[in-house]
């Protein structure tokens, strides 16, 4: 991963958590037009597909458990076409992102994934880069990090430390950060998806 993750220079329209010029995260794939870039650095991709399509099985499965627990329309519009239930995801865009402590690149701050376009999103916390430094340096212990949500209703926030391997499901239009850190450097993998 380290050889071929190159990270990739986006411009946001308005900017995304106040940040104009993103440039921690390399594209695997992209939104149809090549949005947010269009050269995905397809290497990377084919080599994180199998856990790409690890992912769809889970997000289908967590989807699904959501929807029915909400009792949504999602679900009873499946049943009445006769569906069975049966879903499928469509990965609209997918990037590895590298944490550090240097400015710009400690955090993505408050923002809601994909614009609200989405249906839904996966983080995963990926192995620590543990050639760079040592494992002291990397700890997320006391270094920031993690993940944090607000609850739309009674703007209550909730606080997630993430660890290597952890994956966090994210619903449609929920605000959310990637913590900032002060030491070490933190990777992650994150898909955006649009149900079919």
């Amino acid at each position: 991963m380290l050889d071929l993750f190159s990270p990739q220079k986006v411009v946001y329209n308005g900017g995304i958590a106040n940040v104009k010029e993103w440039k921690i995260s390399c594209y695997l794939e992209v939104m149809s037009g090549g949005v947010p870039t269009t050269n995905p650095n397809l290497e990377l991709r084919d080599l994180f597909l199998p856990l790409l399509e690890t992912c769809d099985k889970l997000f289908i499965e967590w989807y699904r458990q959501q929807k029915a627990c909400n009792n949504n329309s999602v679900m009873k519009k499946m049943k009445v076409n006769g569906n069975d239930g049966e879903l499928q995801v469509n990965r609209l865009m997918t990037f590895i992102t590298r944490y550090t402590p240097n400015p710009g690149e400690q955090a993505l701050l408050k923002h809601i994934d994909g614009a609200g376009k989405v249906d839904g999103s996966v983080v995963i916390a990926l192995p620590m880069d543990r050639w760079s430094s040592t494992l002291e340096v990397n700890s997320f212990d006391g270094h920031g990090g993690g993940l944090t949500f607000w609850d739309g209703r009674g703007r209550q926030e909730i606080h997630y430390d993430t660890r290597v391997g952890d994956v966090c499901f994210i619903d449609r239009a929920v605000w959310h950060q990637a913590d900032p850190i002060t030491k070490g450097t933190r990777w992650a993998l994150v898909i955006f998806y649009t149900i079919q």
